[in-house]
């Protein structure tokens, strides 16, 4: 990598210690002369006998007249690729930038590698991809790995990225190990979020990035039950194409925990509608994977896309996300509890180009020029049981999710990619699951006369009539409900009678003081909500903990880290 001119930095010695092919990565400078070392291990060494005593003491306390510049040692993540060692570009004595020699789509990391938090604020730049461990379609004959390589990432960590095909790829087997702190998230961004990597000066947006993409050894209906069996399930991934599936909803892909994804996704890519990157997509992840305390904001297609698997999901919170902000589909089993979406507004700063699809169905490319302003939003929740269905795919059985303390705020608004409407939920291609403590609100629909729920398959209708889909200690705060109110369900059974579950839940009319004064926490004083919050306890699950309210968060709980997650990522979301 070329050396930045502003500033002198000195190549010294790194050691690289592999233990084997999944051997760590040690960056050791070698310093000489009397150094200070800061908590980044960037070292200045002072040349003793050359300085004039103007920037600090030295041994000889004279000026000579061959003063030096402060030798910095590099302290931006090396390796080694094709033999030759290759390091991060240490920029303004702050970022470490990685070129295409470092990291692309074209080369898969497969030694344990860690990115620290750099000192005020220095970002980890990528031009391109961070391929973790090695992608294998086992039908070419390859074996995937018993163990993978982690990608570690510190707290307070930044790692920006300059590219739409920019993505992190997490293989089967390797694991994402990237857990920060309530005082120090890590943050996943657009490069144009750093103002010295933002060459246009627009800013970050949407689909400045490819966003996460985590692939995992879990159960998909994919895969035929055949294929699972002989080792051979390799479902595609959507968007960038790798390899995801097996037989294990308990394997773990590793944790992500307090941390930010922003401005990442893609609108439809060349294959078409359908064929997208989200901020984060868990591809058949297992239950050995959590994700907790996640802020993802203005992703260009959903916040979190489930295909099978069996991971869980709690204290999240999903900001003006262009599609769907939860998207579950092809066989999740898994959990998640504390759910905070909110739909909203945007203007764009730039041109965005995608693949779309004109009136005949065909595919064009499209443009949402800059300048346009436009919500952002489709569904709080697009649910689907299954992508395949058969005798030939029935060992995985459709999605099945257990969901607790959910908010939804949607608008009236229809999204600025493909004019659908913003909704708090939609059920697909039979799927079921059971949720607990829900608020759904919408508080306006002048304009557009959208709903809050909608149904999309005669299969999903027959397992909320057999109860297999359920709203428990739940609340529909929505000028308008369901989007054909005049269906019933099979049965002849009112949506307004399945939603009140025989009492357990209610309908409201308008959204009312169901939020309290803060504008996004449920209201400990609504005289509006009636029902009692259900006590997860009761599920006997460990993942659930009690909450003595309907909705993601309470006004009666100012204090917890949860409140103030939700309130500072609403507050950033407000002023984007």
């Amino acid at each position: 990598m070329k050396l930045t001119g502003l500033f002198k930095v000195s190549l010294v010695t790194s050691a690289l210690v592999l233990a084997g092919c999944g051997g760590d990565i040690e960056v050791t400078p070698t310093v000489n002369d009397t150094s200070v070392t800061d908590s980044n291990n960037t070292t200045t060494t002072t040349n003793n006998g050359t300085g004039d005593n103007s920037g600090g003491d030295n041994n000889d306390g004279g000026n000579d007249g061959n003063d030096k510049d402060p030798v910095v040692t590099n302290p931006c993540v090396s390796r080694t690729v094709a033999g030759e060692e290759v390091q991060g570009e240490y920029r303004n004595s702050k970022h470490c930038y990685y070129d295409s020699s470092f990291a692309s789509k074209a080369l898969e990391i497969k030694e344990n590698i860690t990115f620290d938090a750099l000192p005020n604020g220095g970002a980890h730049v990528f031009a391109g991809a961070l391929l973790i461990g090695e992608n294998c379609d086992t039908s070419t004959g390859c074996a995937v790995p018993e163990t993978g390589p982690t990608l570690t990432v510190k707290p307070g960590a930044i790692m920006a990225f300059a590219s739409g095909e920019a993505i992190v790829r997490i293989a089967r087997s390797a694991k994402i190990m990237a857990e920060g702190t309530a005082e120090a998230p890590i943050t996943f961004t657009s490069a144009n979020d750093i103002e010295e990597f933002d060459i246009t000066g627009f800013g970050p947006q949407f689909a400045d990035w490819g966003g996460i993409m985590i692939n995992g050894k879990g159960l998909t209906n994919q895969c035929k039950n055949e294929e699972r069996a002989q080792g051979l399930c390799n479902a595609k991934t959507e968007g960038i194409t790798s390899h995801f599936g097996g037989n294990d909803n308990a394997d773990s892909s590793g944790n992500i925990k307090y941390a930010k994804i922003f401005y990442a996704g893609s609108g439809p890519r060349e294959g078409g509608v359908g064929d997208d990157l989200n901020s984060l997509t868990l591809n058949g992840v297992g239950s050995g994977s959590s994700f907790e305390f996640l802020h993802i904001h203005q992703g260009f297609d959903d916040g979190i896309e489930f295909f099978g698997g069996a991971a869980n999901l709690k204290n999240i919170v999903v900001t003006d996300t262009q599609d769907d902000s939860i998207d579950i589909d092809a066989g999740w089993q898994g959990k998640a509890q504390f759910i905070y979406i909110k739909h909203g507004t945007i203007k764009t700063k730039k041109d965005v180009n995608y693949t779309g699809e004109d009136e005949n169905k065909k595919k064009v490319v499209k443009t949402i020029e800059a300048g346009t302003e436009g919500f952002m939003g489709n569904n709080g929740f697009e649910t689907d049981g299954e992508k395949n269905k058969g005798d030939e795919y029935n060992d995985v059985t459709p999605s099945n999710p257990t969901i607790a303390n959910v908010t939804v705020v949607t608008t009236d608004g229809k999204s600025i990619r493909d004019n659908d409407p913003s909704q708090a939920a939609t059920f697909d291609d039979a799927i079921r699951g059971q949720y607990y403590n829900t608020l759904f609100v919408k508080a306006d629909n002048a304009a557009n006369d959208t709903a809050c729920l909608h149904f999309k398959d005669d299969d999903a209708a027959k397992n909320a009539a057999e109860d297999a889909l359920n709203f428990n200690s739940s609340v529909l705060a929505c000028v308008k409900d369901i989007t054909d109110e005049s269906k019933t369900l099979p049965g002849n059974e009112s949506y307004t009678a399945w939603w009140d579950n025989a009492g357990s839940s209610q309908t409201l009319t308008e959204a009312g003081d169901v939020l309290a004064a803060d504008g996004f926490s449920t209201n400990k004083d609504s005289a509006s909500i009636t029902v009692a919050a259900y006590d997860m306890t009761t599920l006997n699950d460990d993942f659930f903990v009690k909450a003595d309210y309907v909705g993601a968060v309470s006004s009666a709980d100012t204090t917890s880290a949860w409140y103030k997650w939700v309130k500072e990522a609403l507050e950033l979301a407000d002023k984007d």
